[in-house]
């Protein structure tokens, strides 16, 4: 079992920065990737970025592009997502992902999430 948890949200105004952490724990496993998913109310779930822990590989929605960085802590199985320029439709909650890799397979875990709101 993989135990993740988020920090970091918070309400803000727009323009200003938050950064969330998303920490993966337990024994025996290997992370292969963490990801920020966000969900607006009334909204589907959306990937916002991902990172590979391995190689440091990353992707990001074209929406949050310029404007978020994901990093991470493979010493610490943490990842950090920096948000800057918040705008109000990036009011979601945020959700952070790992997949764990073994035995053939990859494995899905989710944190409980994290509030960010941006107000105009």
């Amino acid at each position: 079992q993989v135990h993740v948890l988020e920090s970091g949200g918070g309400l803000v105004r727009a323009g200003d920065s938050l950064t969330l952490s998303c920490a993966a724990s337990g024994r025996g496993y290997s992370v292969l990737k963490m990801a920020w998913f966000r969900q607006a109310p009334g909204k589907d779930r959306e990937l916002v970025a991902r990172i590979f822990m391995s190689s440091g590989d990353t992707y990001y929605r074209d929406s949050v592009k310029g404007r978020f960085t994901i990093s991470r802590d493979n010493a610490k199985n943490t990842v950090y997502l920096v948000l800057n320029d918040l705008r109000p439709d990036d009011t979601a909650v945020y959700y952070c992902k790992v997949s764990r890799v073994g035995g053939g397979t990859v494995d899905d875990f989710w944190g409980r999430g994290t509030q960010v709101t941006v107000s105009s």
